[in-house]
């Protein structure tokens, strides 16, 4: 059995709802379905869950709310009304209506009733039965999801189903009041349904045919990556591409259930798979998974002679950032000197006042800092035990004329990461693309 979930773009009018249709019948395994609201149809459109989120706002400051509602209201009965559906989701809209105009709904109830509707229609075309989330998705008072609860539930309420449509973003507390999962969580419930059902596979169907090994925004028509591992995502999302959701990876991970990202308006392109591990090596040449990265760093550097003779100056430094409630993102270092990575929106506000304590601290020889720093991130789990791969990205850089201002990589070898200027940021994602893998 498939457990797949389908974003907002695959949900996004009456067109889409047919692919997604099409896509479930090539594949009677495909059983259980998880869907998001309905998305954009087209640049300048609204998402709406924005929406629903501005139709609140404006409820809580006394605004009147109805052209926003109606245009809700607008986009669920078109779809309705276009794949000529018996159902009628007119009532139900229009008793939330009243209950918005009422204040007697929740912002989080509110903004899970795109979701809701979405897979109310979606259930009413399949034929398939509808599993409301807030059923079967226990959140305890923390907030974090009681996972037995949540599985044994959701195995009870699919007993005997042929085929479910279930609402993706939302669950209940333990009072039965809706609790919604931060933006992008329609990813965690279907992770959490593939778990408890023990599925062979994780489906997740979107706009693009898998996760690229570059952003579109900088590479033009980068490829899409085959095959990765749970350990490569978590690297490539930690340094800045826009994967899954995090929390949705540990669910199925348990599990080991992989997961395939697949594209709605693409059906045949295989996509992305994700795995624990994957046996043999289908492109011995093609070492780097992914490339991704980030701007705006800043790097606090300090030496002091003898430093390495020296016990606790490391931390002395990060004991100043504790204090301030800082992460730190890299450390690189030498014989004598260290530096701090991370953020510079996170130091702006107190930059002087860490520097002063850092000085008073660690008393090093210089402390200086640079800021317009981009962070860029070459991932592969193949870069291991492969002799030269550092000297060959370096030699590309150069080439290039930019130059690198920070050096760091694991020891477990599964990226290699280094800083340059904030102006050269897009100029090493694009060398580092075209010299490793478009050859």
């Amino acid at each position: 059995m498939k457990v797949v979930k389908f974003g907002g773009s695959s949900m996004a009018d009456a067109g889409q709802y047919r692919k997604v249709r099409d896509i479930l019948l090539a594949d009677p395994e495909r059983r259980v379905v998880i869907v998001s609201a309905a998305g954009k149809r087209f640049s300048g459109d609204h998402k709406l869950t924005d929406l629903l989120y501005l139709c609140y706002s404006h409820v809580k400051y006394g605004v009147d709310c109805s052209l926003i509602f109606d245009m809700i209201r607008s986009r669920y009965l078109g779809i309705q009304n276009a794949l000529g559906l018996k159902i009628d989701l007119e009532p139900e809209l229009n008793e939330l209506k009243s209950r918005v105009a009422a204040k007697q709904v929740t912002r989080e109830e509110l903004v899970s009733r795109g979701e809701y509707f979405s897979a109310k229609l979606m259930a009413a075309y399949l034929g398939f039965q509808f599993i409301d989330s807030a059923n079967w998705v226990k959140f305890n008072y923390d907030g974090t999801v009681d996972q037995e609860a949540t599985y044994e539930a959701l195995r009870s309420q699919f007993l005997g189903c042929t085929g479910a449509v279930i609402p993706g973003f939302y669950g209940s507390m333990p009072d039965g009041s809706i609790h919604t999962f931060s933006r992008g969580g329609s990813d965690i419930t279907g992770s959490l349904a593939a778990a408890a059902l023990d599925a062979d596979v994780y489906e997740n169907w979107t706009d693009v045919s898998g996760i690229l090994m570059a952003d579109p925004r900088i590479v033009e028509n980068p490829q899409a990556i085959p095959e990765v591992t749970y350990d490569e995502l978590r690297e490539l999302s930690y340094s800045g591409a826009q994967v899954l959701h995090e929390d949705s990876i540990f669910p199925v991970r348990e599990k080991n259930i992989p997961v395939n990202i697949r594209n709605t308006n693409d059906p045949t392109a295989p996509g992305t798979m994700i795995r624990e591990s994957f046996e043999g090596d289908h492109d011995p040449d093609r070492f780097i998974t992914g490339i991704t990265g980030k701007k705006d760093f800043s790097i606090i550097s300090l030496s002091k002679r003898g430093m390495s003779n020296q016990v606790g100056v490391l931390y002395k430094v990060l004991k100043v950032l504790v204090r301030h409630k800082i992460s730190v993102d890299y450390v690189p270092n030498g014989i004598d000197n260290v530096s701090v990575v991370l953020p510079t929106k996170s130091i702006e506000k107190d930059l002087y006042t860490i520097l002063s304590e850092i000085q008073l601290e660690a008393e090093p020889d210089t402390l200086e800092v640079h800021h317009d720093i981009a962070v860029v991130a070459a991932v592969g789990r193949k870069m291991a035990f492969r002799p030269g791969i550092s000297g060959k990205i370096f030699a590309a850089l150069g080439e290039s004329g930019i130059n690198i201002r920070m050096i760091n990589q694991g020891p477990d070898e599964l990226n290699i990461i280094f800083g340059v200027d904030n102006r050269d940021f897009e100029n090493a994602i694009k060398v580092l693309y075209n010299s490793f893998i478009t050859k």
